[in-house]
């Protein structure tokens, strides 16, 4: 594990405070002994590292919080890279998780937004629906063309959620249908972690400042 002073605990925890709400004192230090274990296993050969990065993420969306799918999995990298440098700062780390653990509606909408729409242009497109549709669904043996129920899918989610009529999701539209139905939030994959593997991972996380 890799270790960090306390001088540096101290300041990043002090900047941290000051940018996030959601997490305390406490939760911020831990949360950066987390950032920095993760990291001391991935530089174990003596490499410096800049960050945590995609592969040592996708592990942790996939061990601590169920998350398997791959197009989802890189969303979610790239909600928290914000600077899009391919890794995660342990301020990304941590702005990240407050959104992912805590946030808001409005948070989590805006969240969910970012991870479906795949190119980053701005909208979620039918072609993004149905490649993540495709993904998130199972096919049943006896479906002659699988293909076509997804593509049926997608031209009904768009009827529900595509309130100004061009054939694609802009973020207005899908805050105006989330706010209408909350059960929208994760039409297109889970993205989310469940109530479980938020409990599960702040008390193993958190627990380690009830110890010291």
């Amino acid at each position: 594990m890799s270790t960090i002073n306390r001088k540096l605990m101290e300041s990043i925890t002090d900047k941290m405070s000051k940018y996030v709400e959601r997490f305390d004192r406490s939760e911020i230090e831990c949360l950066i002994r987390e950032f920095y274990a993760l990291l001391g296993e991935q530089s174990a050969h003596g490499k410096a590292v800049p960050g945590l990065d995609r592969g040592q993420f996708r592990s942790v969306l996939h061990h601590a919080f169920n998350i398997t799918d791959d197009m989802i999995m890189d969303g979610v990298f790239r909600t928290f890279d914000k600077d899009n440098d391919g890794f995660l700062s342990v301020k990304e780390w941590i702005a990240g998780l407050s959104v992912f653990l805590r946030g808001t509606l409005d948070e989590k909408i805006k969240y969910c937004f970012t991870v479906y729409d795949l190119n980053n242009d701005g909208y979620i497109s039918r072609e993004e629906m149905f490649h993540l549709l495709k993904n998130s669904l199972t096919s049943q043996p006896n479906e002659e063309d699988p293909d076509e129920g997804i593509k049926d899918l997608v031209e009904i989610t768009l009827k529900k959620m595509d309130h100004d009529h061009d054939g694609k999701l802009s973020l207005r539209d899908f805050i105006t249908a989330v706010k209408e139905e909350n059960l929208l939030l994760e039409a297109f994959g889970p993205c989310l972690p469940d109530l479980t593997a938020i409990y599960t991972f702040e008390e193993r996380i958190f627990r380690e400042e009830e110890e010291q």
